[in-house]
This record gives C-alpha cells, sequence and structure tokens, in this order.
C-alpha cells in the first residue's frame, strides 16, 4: 500500500469527451492507491468533472499560452513537489523534467485504437480497459433526483456539438422526439430531458418548443457538468451528436445513441455495452476524403436520416428492456 501522502500528478485531456473517456484511469487510481493525493491538470472546460474526486488536493486549470508558456507557467506550480506518480495523456515532457518515482505519459504512434483503450494503455490495463466514470457527491445525486423525479421515462437529448460539421439539425431532434414519445412510441407518455451548455440554449429552442412545459426537463445552459452527469442515470435513453454529454450519457449507464458523421466511432463512440452509433451513407473515410482537414465549415450530418435514427432508437430501446 503506499504512502499516505503518495502524490499523483494527473495531466488529464482538455475537451470534455476526451476527459469522460479517460476517466476510467482517475477511478483505478483512487481505487488501488488509497491515501494518495490527486493534483489534476485540467482546462477550463474539464475542470469541474473533477470536483468529486475522492482524494483530491487541487484542480490546476491551464489554459493555452503562446510558445509554450503554458507548460512553463504550469511546470512553475509543481516543481516543488516529490511526485510519486505521474499521468500526462497530454503526452508532455513534464514527467521528464519534474523526475517522479513513477511515470506514465502518452506516447503518438501505434495502431489507433478507442480513446478509452488508449488511456487505460498508460496503466497496462488495455486488456481489461476501465469504464469511464466520474465521482459525485450525495448533494449532486440528491439534486438530479429532484430535477428527474417521476414515474414516466425520460428520452435525454444533446443536440449540440463543437462544430457544425458533427451537428444534426435541431428540427430531426425534435421528430425524433415527438415519434418516441407520442401515445404510440416506445416512450409513450415520457419527459424530454435537453442538455446542452451556455452557449446552445438558442439551439435547442426548437425543441423545446414542441413540447409542453410539465414534459420538459430543460438543463441546457442552466445545471454544472455533474449535475448533468447523475441526471442522465435516470434517463431511459439518450440520443446526441459525438460531444462531452454523448460520452457522460454513456459513463451515467445509460442507453446511449450516438450520431455520428466527420469522427470516426471506432475512435470515438460512446463506450458500454447500452451504447450504440449510427450514421449517414457515407462512411468516415469517405467524409475526410471530401474535407481532409475536417474543419470546413459544412454540415456533414445532412444524410442522416430521421427514419434511421429512429429505428436505432427502437432497437436500442428493446435491447435495454430487460438489462438493469
Amino acid at each position: 500500500m503506499a504512502s499516505p501522502r503518495f502524490s499523483i500528478l494527473f495531466v488529464a485531456p482538455s475537451r470534455i469527451g476526451d476527459a469522460v473517456l479517460a476517466s476510467g484511469v482517475i477511478r483505478t487510481l483512487v481505487d488501488e492507491i488509497p491515501g494518495a493525493r490527486l493534483t489534476i491538470v485540467a482546462s477550463a472546460l474539464t475542470a469541474p468533472l473533477y470536483a468529486e474526486v475522492p482524494g483530491l488536493r487541487r484542480v490546476i486549470v491551464m489554459e493555452k499560452r503562446p510558445l509554450a508558456g503554458h507548460w512553463i507557467g504550469l511546470w512553475s506550480q509543481v516543481r516543488g513537489e516529490r511526485w510519486g506518480l505521474v499521468v500526462d495523456l497530454r503526452g508532455s515532457a513534464l514527467a521528464g523534467v519534474l523526475r517522479p518515482r513513477k511515470r506514465a505519459v502518452h506516447r503518438a504512434g501505434g495502431p489507433p485504437v478507442h480513446k478509452v483503450i488508449e488511456a487505460a494503455r498508460l496503466l497496462k490495463l488495455e486488456d481489461a480497459p476501465p469504464a469511464p466514470f466520474l465521482y459525485t457527491s450525495p448533494q449532486i445525486e440528491a439534486r438530479a433526483e429532484t430535477l428527474t423525479r417521476g414515474d414516466t421515462p425520460i428520452l435525454a437529448i444533446a443536440p449540440a456539438a463543437n462544430w457544425v460539421g458533427k451537428t444534426w439539425p435541431a428540427e430531426r431532434f425534435g421528430l425524433v422526439a415527438r415519434d418516441l414519445l407520442s401515445p404510440r412510441g416506445p416512450l409513450a407518455g415520457g419527459r424530454l430531458m435537453l442538455l446542452g451548455g451556455p452557449g446552445d440554449r438558442e439551439l435547442v429552442g426548437s425543441v423545446r418548443a414542441a413540447f409542453p412545459r410539465d414534459r420538459l426537463i430543460d438543463l441546457a445552459g442552466r445545471e454544472d457538468l455533474l449535475t448533468c452527469y447523475a441526471a442522465l442515470k435516470h434517463a431511459r435513453l439518450f440520443i446526441g451528436c459525438d460531444s462531452g454529454l454523448m460520452h457522460m450519457a454513456a459513463a451515467a449507464g445509460a442507453p446511449t445513441l450516438g450520431l455520428f458523421g466527420p469522427s470516426d466511432e471506432r475512435l470515438y463512440g460512446p463506450w458500454g455495452s447500452k451504447a450504440r452509433t449510427v450514421r449517414g451513407a457515407r462512411g468516415f473515410e469517405e467524409i475526410r476524403a471530401q474535407d481532409p482537414r475536417l474543419n470546413q465549415q459544412l454540415c456533414h450530418m445532412m444524410e442522416l436520416r430521421v427514419e434511421a435514427v429512429l429505428a436505432a432508437a427502437r432497437a436500442l430501446i428493446a435491447d435495454t428492456e430487460a438489462q438493469p
């Protein structure tokens, strides 16, 4: 067993989705090194994900600066500690200059694998990769229970993505929600949970307008990430674009349907036995051939039809009917 003063520096990914996919590594460290003190390096976006990690000493928010100034600034904050372990998912030279007792640093190269497996490799756990997991508190769980209280099933939807190329039109989300929640739908009489960040309120507006208030759980831009994660534990189904919220839904154990286009589901698909993906006629490689840098302001999701999403959603509901 490690000393109670065993210090771990964990350099986490800067994007929410990647941070969630790597979160099982943190859980492994907490479970395997009782009493360890964790310092987690995060971005402003991902820092809230770590607020309830057991043994957390501090979260250092690192924002990118010119000429790698952010790494120099980080080094100045952590150089005085005697680190037992440095885990660096960003693959920097930090562990080399800090000289910890042990280090686990991401290295580029090799055949591409799912990001959960890639993170697990750092601790040599790729044969049994730890599933994504976020820590909450009793207060957060109680808040989520209050927000979701009721006996009818919850369909959770997150229509936003981090760029237009990955975004499925909001009106199509509305059509899917109306069908699934209709009197003849598999979630008949259920409620609609809307999720997104503060900047997504307008995007979800067209979906929100199509449902009466007593059937809405509107969390978009209103609740923090961990509360949304806890609320997703109560969802019967989640549908969303490739995004951090999609990965949070899968980590929460909600049956999760990810809508894909200009990203590779083999690397970024939602993780777990209750997770599925659906895409349009073109595969990822076909899209990348037309948009090599994946930076054109084009919506690559337009070819994904409502009927295809509905079929995948209904199949996932049926597949998970008897699962705990």
